[in-house]
């Protein structure tokens, strides 16, 4: 069964970049989160991309053919039967069109030497900064289904990228964090709204809808499962303070005189409650005609005579 996580990821794979701007931008994310320079020397730079999910490799295969056409591709999946995980490689062969793409994508700097750092250079336009988290977020990302606690986080194997992440997020006013996990770098959101505004800003709105409805329902039991606990304890107390009552009253029936020897006020209120023991004490009040703290009051006399019986 597909987890909510890779349905995220389809959904988004699925989405329509605009601008030629936005598809660079989330281009290179998806790149520099799951792929390889390779030399070949009489061909140039080619590149190994792996994904998770045939969604995503479909995804980069698709930005890659709308930046240029004349770049070749293929498709691999590896399979790792004691995991029961499948890989997918897009690789892209070497040729003359792929060092000025990488160059174009923050690769290369004048197309001779591996460029590390960040992406500054994509992510000025608002858009772009969305698209460039989304190529994140496909190549490494991961969020909880929605009836579980909320968290989302993107994992990279590098540590300039996990920084990057972690900066552009915070400049997003996101809550996010930022730790390392064995030999990969983990960039997080735990507060739900934070991680439906992130989805939101990606374009998955349809699933930050979901988690919100969850996230209601979630509540809204919560809420039903207090009110229930309240009246049960209401209730509880109600029972255990009838039943004092009737000890009392049962006390007070054994001396000498009974209950007719009690004023004519308190004869009917004893009377009252042997006959409705199951009753609370504001129906108990209305039979007998009075307020609720009027038989408050005749009920503590009872106690208080019983005590001395």
């Amino acid at each position: 069964m597909p987890s909510f996580a890779s349905d995220v990821k389809n959904a988004l794979s699925r989405t329509d970049a605009e601008r030629d701007c936005c598809r660079t931008a989330e281009l290179a994310a998806l790149l520099r989160m799951g792929a390889s320079m390779a030399t070949d020397g009489e061909h140039g730079l080619g590149l190994r991309f792996e994904a998770a999910s045939a969604a995503v490799a479909r995804r980069v295969i698709r930005l890659l053919r709308t930046m240029d056409t004349t770049i070749e591709t293929s498709v691999a999946m590896e399979r790792t039967p004691q995991l029961r995980r499948r890989t997918y490689i897009v690789n892209i062969a070497a040729g003359e069109g792929v060092t000025p793409l990488l160059t174009r994508l923050g690769f290369l700097t004048r197309g001779e030497a591996p460029r590390a750092g960040t992406d500054v250079q994509l992510l000025r336009r608002k858009c772009c900064r969305a698209a460039y988290l989304r190529g994140a977020f496909l190549g490494g990302g991961s969020v909880n289904r929605p009836e579980a606690s909320c968290h989302l986080e993107i994992t990279t194997k590098s540590a300039v990228m996990g920084r990057a992440l972690h900066t552009l997020l915070r400049r997003l006013h996101f809550p996010v964090g930022l730790t390392d996990r064995r030999d990969t770098y983990v960039v997080y959101l735990k507060e739900g709204d934070a991680v439906m505004d992130f989805l939101a800003l990606i374009g998955a709105e349809e699933a930050a809808e979901e988690i919100e409805v969850a996230r209601n329902l979630k509540e809204v039991r919560a809420q039903v499962n207090r009110l229930v606990n309240v009246e049960t304890a209401n209730l509880q107390r109600a029972v255990d303070a009838a039943a004092d009552q009737l000890a009392a009253i049962e006390r007070l029936a054994a001396a000498a005189g009974g209950l007719a020897a009690l004023p004519e006020d308190l004869r009917e209120t004893a009377e009252m409650r042997r006959a409705h023991p199951e009753i609370s004490m504001t129906e108990l009040a209305a039979l007998c005609h009075i307020s609720k703290s009027g038989m408050s009051h005749r009920l503590r006399k009872i106690r208080r005579m019983a005590e001395e019986v």
